[in-house]
């Protein structure tokens, strides 16, 4: 089959590592540095939130949001991410990368400190306005996804593009570390000065009034990365694939990558003519359907199960090691005490299992590949949640709670070493140029629906069966052992969907859409000439 590429597309495809490439992790990493600590720092202050705003010091315990509220205030952004995942992906391959780049980290700064400011003079207003701006939030949040994504595919040469795609989303690892460091540093801070008795001591002064500022302080320092990382993201240019492959200018194409690469390119108009002639089937077409049809419900689907597992887990971690008893009851703790123990946890758990699993990743998988990584992460994660599911009585007794911990920990190096970086990766790098944005905004958005099930599901099916150890205004649930289970069933689920992903290692974007073929093959055979050998399509 003989290929044709152009010259520009093919220098960037065999340039070596240079110092554009980390300038360009760099800028696109920060957004997602931003994305992690502003999506999961919520977990961090959501017990606070409760006990500032629905504590009555009549009753036994400190007061929890309400289940409408706490599900709201822990959702409401990933529903804005998800909407902003298909707007702005969709977008992106209307206007281009980076004319819609600057609009997403312009609207998570606004959003960032005006979440910090939510006002109102009932605790139902102040929820209220929080959730409106952290729907915004989140819908900045969204576009970050595609856009971040498909500019470092198509900035990349293709025997590191892996590599640097997975450096990119591996920031959001250190968002999460930071969101717990910045907790942990902030409420030390308040406790020192503002000291406080634990709320079976009393019950009034166990939430002090300044600890109001704590939370409004962490949601606000989002935007800090975001502001430092802005005018970089409007002075990058515009990715050549897009300029020559979907705006069909070569001349432009040559100039900005002459630029950037320090090398004469010709521009070839006459030859991107005949590569890109007849070559304008849309997203709903039969083309589409026959070519990458399979590909993208294998992306969709591999994305929506991991992120059930993963955002269940991340956003409901306090939950779990309170079940386990890590964390101690909240009745022995002043507010910001709690707030203190929370993000300690958290920020174990990110230091010792999630960041070092996004960095397997970034130096393993063009090595290993993008399948074998997706199929070992769903594989061991499948494994650990097992592991804690089947024995979960033994792990909340009095000893055993480091070894939970542990395990645990394992589930979040698996994903992360795993799943959660390969489903963002693979997108980026199969669909043609005018759909990749999309493609991958949908299937970003179908890994969002999973984490709003995951948020949602688990925050009601984690209560206990028992009445009696329901938490306030929640029904019985299944509890956390048969939730764990479900789950695991999530991840043997990704496991089988992998097999409809193709693997892009080491071969140029243009041969895994098929742009640089003469003659389009059918979808089946773009799909075998891509798996990896010994391994057959189910």
């Amino acid at each position: 089959m003989a290929s044709k590429q152009l010259q520009v597309l093919a220098t960037l495809d065999a340039a070596k590592t240079q110092w554009y490439h980390f300038t360009a992790i760099v800028v696109a990493g920060m957004g997602f540095f931003t994305d992690a600590y502003d999506l999961f720092c919520i977990s961090l202050v959501s017990k606070l939130l409760g006990r500032i705003y629905y504590t009555d010091p009549a009753r036994p315990d400190p007061g929890t949001l309400p289940p409408n509220v706490a599900a709201a205030v822990n959702g409401v952004a990933l529903c804005g991410t998800l909407a902003g995942q298909l707007f702005f992906g969709w977008l992106g391959d209307r206007l281009g990368r980076k004319s819609v780049y600057g609009m997403t980290l312009l609207l998570m700064v606004v959003c960032s400190i005006a979440s910090g400011l939510s006002f109102g003079s009932t605790p139902a207003g102040v929820m209220a306005t929080l959730c409106f701006f952290r729907f915004w939030l989140g819908f900045g949040i969204g576009g970050d996804y595609p856009l971040s994504a498909t500019i470092m595919s198509e900035y990349a040469n293709k025997k590191t593009r892996g590599g640097f795609i997975a450096a990119v989303f591996a920031m959001q690892g250190f968002g999460i570390l930071a969101g717990g460091i910045v907790t942990l540093a902030i409420s030390t801070a308040f406790r020192k000065a503002f000291p406080a008795p634990a709320y079976l001591v009393d019950a009034a002064a166990s939430t002090v009034p300044q600890a109001d500022y704590v939370w409004r302080i962490i949601l606000m320092l989002g935007a800090v990365p975001a502001i430092l990382t802005y005018y970089w993201r409007t002075k990058m240019p515009e990715t050549a694939r897009y300029t020559a492959l979907v705006a069909k200018n070569a001349k432009q194409a040559a100039s900005d990558m002459s630029k950037v690469l320090q090398v004469e390119i010709a521009a070839e108009s006459e030859k991107l003519d005949e590569i890109t002639r007849n070559r304008d089937y849309g997203l709903f077409s039969s083309r589409f359907a026959r070519r990458h049809g399979r590909h993208l419900l294998g992306t969709a689907a591999t994305w929506f199960l991991v992120d059930i597992a993963y955002y269940s887990q991340n956003l409901f971690q306090k939950d779990i090691f309170t079940s386990i008893h890590w964390i101690p009851k909240a009745r022995t703790m002043s507010a910001l005490e709690e707030v203190f123990r929370i993000s300690r946890a958290q920020t174990l758990i990110a230091l010792c299992g999630t960041v070092p699993g996004y960095w397997f990743t970034v130096f393993l998988i063009d090595v290993l590949g993008r399948f074998a990584i997706q199929l070992l992460g769903f594989a061991m994660m499948t494994v650990f949640m097992l592991g804690l599911a089947f024995p979960y009585h033994h792990w909340t007794t009095a000893g055993n709670h480091i070894g939970f911990a542990v395990m645990y920990g394992f589930t979040f190096f698996f994903a992360n070493f795993g799943p959660n970086a390969t489903t963002f990766i693979v997108p980026a790098e199969i669909f043609p140029a005018r759909l990749r944005s999309t493609c991958h905004g949908i299937s970003a958005a179908s890994g969002k629906a999973g984490a709003i099930i995951g948020a949602f599901g688990f925050l009601y099916a984690a209560q206990p069966q028992d009445k009696a150890h329901v938490s306030g205004g929640y029904k019985p649930g299944i509890g956390v052992r048969n939730t764990l289970f479900v789950l695991a069933a999530c991840n043997l689920l990704g496991f089988f969907f992998t097999f409809l992903v193709p693997e892009s290692k080491g071969k140029s974007l243009e041969e895994m859409s098929g742009e640089a073929n003469d003659e389009e093959t059918s979808g089946n055979d773009v799909a075998t000439a891509v798996q990896p050998s010994g391994v057959q399509m189910v």
